[in-house]
């Protein structure tokens, strides 16, 4: 395997034009769009890291659905790409998710929503090992793009292959793989106009106190280090609440969702919820709420 860097020169000044043309996929939440002044910035990439079951893919499976609306309605109007290294890609719940879709986007039209064709507009890749990885993002990927079909990347996770092909002495080459594997991901969201949403897996902080890369007062900080943090325009992370909520019929465990750094955004939070339609933002009457024993992984 062999990353291209000198075809994926990262460019500071082209991905500012980029995320400052305003273009956005929304999570279609109001009160989530709200945080993130809009949703996922094109051109650039976004980490979304946080603990197993916290949520991300949850999360990432809406922006796809999300990005096939017409651009009023904070979509692009195209399809997504989602490369899984880790899990299986869970297809039932986005079958749920596109069931749900009139429960969620009150603000579409509902013949707008019957005409959309969600389920053929994800196209769902799987690479087992970095070579793989490489070739889907070299030849499959790319194609997608030209052709029009997607405009949007997701890639879950990036941490597994990197942690999983290289040891602990090999930290030198693997910075080096994962340099040039973030240039490819920059080439490819200034090219084609794409939001690049990468989910992370998460590391134990020993020292909260230096742990600037994550939460405040967080025991985990984002997988990878600062070679990876450095090539990321956005940082959110999820985590869960030791809180159950419950709506109607419905109960989730509490989340939270915080914006780490971002060149456009305040550091800030929100409380979220999972429900049958997608993840919501917790805002208006307050819901009913009970302690979470850690039986409930919703």
């Amino acid at each position: 395997m062999q990353w291209h860097v000198s075809l994926c020169v990262f460019s500071a000044l082209h991905t500012r034009d980029n995320w400052e043309s305003g273009l956005r996929v929304g999570v279609g939440c109001p009160v989530l769009d709200e945080l993130l002044r809009g949703g996922l910035p094109v051109g650039a990439i976004t980490e979304l890291s946080g603990e197993s079951g916290a949520g991300k893919t949850q999360l990432a499976m809406q922006f796809c659905l999300s990005v096939q609306y017409p651009t009023q309605y904070r979509g692009l109007g195209s399809g997504a790409v989602y490369i899984c290294t880790e899990d299986s890609f869970p297809i039932r719940r986005l079958q749920q998710l596109i069931r749900e879709q009139s429960h969620l986007r009150s603000d579409v039209p509902q013949e707008l929503i019957h005409s959309l064709q969600f389920s053929d507009q994800v196209y769902i890749e799987h690479a087992a090992d970095l070579d793989s990885l490489h070739m889907c993002l070299s030849r499959r990927v790319p194609l997608l793009l030209a052709q029009g079909l997607v405009r949007l990347l997701v890639l879950d996770s990036v941490a597994a292959l990197f942690r999983s092909e290289f040891k602990a002495d090999d930290w030198l080459e693997r910075n080096k793989q994962l340099l040039a594997f973030s240039s490819t991901l920059h080439h490819l969201s200034q090219e084609f106009t794409t939001p690049v949403l990468c989910i992370n897996q998460v590391t134990d902080v020993f020292n909260s106190g230096d742990n600037s890369l994550g939460p405040l007062s967080c025991p985990v900080s984002p997988a990878l280090g600062l070679a990876w943090a450095n090539r990321v325009m956005m940082r959110l992370m999820m985590r869960r609440l030791q809180v159950t909520v419950a709506r109607g019929d419905q109960s989730s465990v509490l989340r939270r969702l915080e914006i780490i750094f971002a060149p456009h955004l305040p550091r800030d939070g929100q409380d979220i919820a999972v429900w049958r339609e997608g993840v919501r933002g917790i805002g208006g009457a307050p819901l009913a709420q009970t302690h979470d024993l850690g039986f409930n992984n919703k």
